[in-house]
Order: C-alpha cells, then sequence, then structure tokens
C-alpha cells in the first residue's frame, strides 16, 4: 500500500511544481489519469477482498440515506441526536464517535435513515484515521450533510471536498455529457459539437493511451476538461447532493449570519440549541427529490398516512408497483388515478404513465 501511496505523493508534487499553460497541458493530462488510475487502486484493492470495518457496514433501511461527513468536534453526534432521538456518544474531544451510529426520522411521511460518520481528518483518502472506511459508506448515501463549523468554515469544507473528491464522489454536480464507447477496431473516433478550450484529439488519445485504449467513439457535447474525460472512462464515479451545515451559529454575530445564508447549498443551524432545524429538513426534502404517492384500496377513502415513496427519476406506474410487490406488474390491468399528473379526476392510465407527488392510485388487476 504504501508504494501507491508513495506514487499518488510524487504524481501530486510534479503536479504542484508544473506550471499551468498550452506547452504543459498534455503532461498535466497525463498526470491526472495516471493520479485517477491509482486512487481507484487505493479504493479497490486488487486480489482478495479484506474482511470489512468493524460496524461500518449499516444495513440500508428507508426511503433515503443520509451520511454526515464532517472534521472531528464539528457537532454530527449533537446533531443526529437532536434530529433523530438516537444518543450518539457526544463529548467536548475529538473521535468521539468511533464506528457508524445509525438514526431514523420521519419526514412528510417519508422514512429517512441518518449515519453519524466518524470525523474525517486530512488523508483519508490514502487510509488515515479509518478515513477510507468512512468515505466508502458516503459513497452509498442519497444525500450528503457536510458539517462544518462556522468559525473556520471555508479552510474545512475545501479539504473535504479534497478528500471526497479523492474518492470518486462528486458534490452537487452533473455527470459529464460525454458519450464514450469502446470498440474493438477503427483508431478513436473524437466528434466535437462545441468549441473546446483544452481538449482535443491528441489530449484525448494520450489520456485513453494511459488507460490502454486505442479504439473508442467519444462525443463531447460541452466545453469538457481533462478531469471530466477521466471520471467518465473511470466510470465509478458517484454524484450525490450535498448540503453544507454551518454548526455553532450561536458563536456569531447577526450580520455575519446574513452573509452566510447567501452561500449555495448552505443552511446555517445550531445543533446544540436546535435552531433552524425545520429550514435544514425542507431543503433536505428538496435535494432528496422524493415524491409520494397515496394508495387507494376498492370502495376506501386513500390512505394519508403511509405513502409510497418514490425518487423523482423513477415514478412511472411500473416503478410504484414494484415498490409495492413485484408480482403486481403481471396481473396489472390499468390503474385509476387521481392528481395533478392527470387531466380528469379520476383518470384511468396504463403502466407507463408518470406520477407526480401526492397523486392518489387505486390498481385494478386482471380478473
Amino acid at each position: 500500500m504504501s508504494t501507491i501511496l508513495e506514487k499518488i505523493a510524487a504524481i501530486e508534487n510534479e503536479m504542484a511544481r508544473t506550471q499551468k499553460n498550452k506547452a504543459t497541458a498534455l503532461h498535466l493530462s497525463i498526470l491526472k489519469a495516471r493520479l485517477a488510475k491509482l486512487r481507484r487502486e487505493l479504493i479497490t484493492p486488487k486480489g482478495g477482498g479484506g474482511g470489512t470495518g468493524e460496524g461500518f457496514d449499516v444495513a440500508k433501511t428507508g426511503d433515503a440515506r443520509i451520511g454526515f461527513v464532517g472534521f472531528p468536534s464539528v457537532g454530527k453526534s449533537t446533531l443526529l441526536s437532536n434530529l433523530a432521538g438516537v444518543y450518539s456518544e457526544v463529548a467536548a474531544y475529538e473521535f468521539t464517535t468511533l464506528t457508524t451510529v445509525p438514526g431514523c426520522i420521519k419526514y412528510k411521511g417519508a422514512k429517512i435513515q441518518l449515519l453519524d460518520l466518524p470525523g474525517i481528518i486530512e488523508g483519508a483518502k490514502d487510509g488515515k484515521g479509518r478515513g477510507r472506511q468512512v468515505i466508502a459508506v458516503a459513497r452509498t448515501c442519497s444525500l450528503i450533510f457536510m458539517v462544518l463549523d462556522v468559525l473556520k468554515p471555508l479552510h474545512h469544507k475545501k479539504l473535504l471536498e479534497h478528500e471526497l473528491e479523492g474518492f470518486g464522489l462528486r458534490l452537487n454536480k452533473q455527470p459529464p455529457n460525454i458519450h464514450f464507447r469502446k470498440k474493438d477496431k477503427g483508431g478513436v473516433n473524437l466528434n466535437i459539437t462545441c468549441p473546446q478550450s483544452e481538449l482535443d484529439l491528441e489530449t484525448v488519445k494520450t489520456i485513453l493511451s494511459e488507460y490502454k485504449i486505442h479504439n473508442a467513439d467519444i462525443t463531447l457535447r460541452y466545453d469538457a476538461t481533462s478531469d471530466d474525460l477521466i471520471d467518465v472512462i473511470e466510470g465509478n464515479r458517484i454524484y450525490v447532493p450535498c448540503i453544507y451545515l454551518l454548526n455553532k451559529i450561536d458563536q456569531i454575530s447577526i450580520e455575519e449570519l446574513d452573509v452566510i445564508y447567501k452561500i449555495p447549498h448552505c443552511v446555517p443551524i445550531s445543533a446544540h440549541h436546535k435552531w433552524n432545524f425545520d429550514d435544514l429538513l425542507e431543503k433536505m426534502w428538496e435535494y432528496l427529490k422524493l415524491v409520494r404517492i397515496y394508495t387507494k384500496p376498492k370502495g376506501q377513502l386513500p390512505d394519508y398516512n403511509a405513502p409510497v415513496v418514490l425518487h423523482a427519476d423513477r415514478t412511472s406506474i411500473e416503478d410504484f408497483c414494484n415498490k409495492l410487490h413485484r408480482s403486481i406488474v403481471k396481473e396489472f390491468k390499468y390503474a385509476l388515478v387521481w392528481g395533478s399528473s392527470v387531466k380528469h379526476q379520476p383518470q384511468k392510465v396504463g403502466i407507463e404513465h408518470i406520477l407526480a407527488d401526492e397523486d392518489v392510485v387505486q390498481i385494478v388487476k386482471k380478473v
């Protein structure tokens, strides 16, 4: 492992020494590709799978999963205790939490699992301080709460983002709009639909040759960087929404709070005093993009207490049926829908129909 870490350190030093200009762009792209390959080896070591870290793998329950990421002693455990009513050990010294502590909250009818992860320290992506297990759990979350101390937020935010990005997590970003397909022969075929400031055929070929790919079709649909291309080739990047929680706002003035409120993806809170939790939960709901669908048994009123919760990307009647039970799709005849996704109340729809938030559905089966 030390050899991989030494190689990574050597490449990072060389990248820091190299000036950025047109002449060195190609050299930097090669270094970036090598760095990405070494990082991947760190995440998934060659050979047999090692044993899992004690207490890190938590069974996924509920409709969504949120991980609390932050440096030690920024108030992650206090926040979990006050939000979910779960006791996660709290003390005034660093590294109080040593394994993952799960909690669960119910919000707008959806069950949301909260994970209090141990504190991350600088160099976590290289395996320091159990950081690799922490970030591996963070990769399975649908949303990340980055808990920052309001007195030193920017410095911490930069370091944490660097650690998470080194592990293949991309925060508040969309997957690059680059089409990439390997083929057996025919060389590298590059299609460019808009002017590129960084990538040209030579750079693309050089990056691909680092991965020993010599035949591929690539389409760039926007002004992409070499990092974007490497992300697409690696294919193991995870794009997660992230909310920055600035904790301990009881220690700053009102004027500073007004400035903080203008930062995007950011919610100032006080975990200890339970300030601004309603704003946090509202923003959490917006970022999770969940849709509630209510069921209606024939001849009865809709059940508004236990909605079926779907993700906004998968809200067809088929997804709804699969969430209830796998066998329903085979017996499905049609569905009656009340709500904003249909013109008439109720309306008869097929299995392809896309539902909207808070629709009421009644499924009619084949006899």
